[in-house]
């Protein structure tokens, strides 16, 4: 079963210095019959202005990833840390008993494009964390690069919670074969570019849900930048 979740029915929050865009019900937007996916909690795609971004602000018992496209996203929490992510950059933050951050456009001239994404834990109560790490253009070039895994293994980040979170970007025509183990789940949310799942077209910003499929087929139509999440 594969199911298209189309960028134009995502929810749509417009600020003078934030545009975006939720894949699943988030803050004002609700809708029932998306309020996740298995653990898959928020995906937002978020353009947020130069020198403009979220005041300091609480978090607890969830896992946050952040992937930066476009621009630098410079990051501050209770933890200590402070950094910059730039492009090729994936950040998970894990929130556990409760950390505050900020997260402003480092810029102040260029807009930053990202992806933040909510993974619900595999158990409450957790000590905070911080991770970060870069996967280039050499290791996400017409190949799944494995970022987050349960184990860290392959150098991914390590999240408390049994998914595999792959990026890639696939050039124009690249098709690969991804297989579907029993009882596991995938989304796959793409970025820009256009791709097919199976038959399936997805252009920029549509999300799919894929469930008892024993493999898919990915093909790029246009050069092409995507996540795939693989999920119990």
């Amino acid at each position: 079963m594969i199911k298209i979740r189309k960028a134009s029915e995502r929810g749509h929050a417009k600020y003078d210095w934030l545009d975006s865009y939720h894949t699943f019900s988030f803050a004002d937007y609700h809708d029932p019959n998306y309020m996740g996916f298995r653990k898959l909690r928020v995906i937002n795609e978020d353009r947020v202005k130069a020198s403009e971004g979220f005041d300091t602000h609480p978090h607890r018992d969830m896992e946050i990833i952040t992937v930066v496209f476009e621009g630098a996203l410079e990051h501050k929490d209770s933890m200590g840390t402070g950094s910059v992510i730039n492009p090729g950059d994936v950040q998970l933050m894990s929130a556990g008993t409760g950390v505050t951050h900020s997260e402003f456009n480092h810029s102040k001239k260029e807009s930053v494009h990202l992806l933040q994404i909510w993974i619900m834990p595999e158990q409450r109560g957790l000590t905070p964390s911080y991770q970060q790490k870069t996967f280039g253009e050499d290791k996400r070039n017409n190949q799944l690069c494995l970022i987050v895994s349960r184990d860290g293994r392959r150098n991914s980040l390590t999240i408390h919670q049994d998914v595999d979170l792959y990026a890639a970007n696939f050039s124009k025509d690249f098709r690969i074969e991804h297989p579907v183990s029993a009882n596991r789940h995938l989304w796959i949310q793409l970025v820009q570019g256009e791709i097919k799942i199976n038959e399936l077209s997805l252009t920029q910003g549509d999300g799919v849900a894929v469930s008892e499929e024993n493999k898919i087929s990915i093909t790029a139509i246009k050069p092409s930048t995507f996540l795939l999440f693989d999920l119990a």
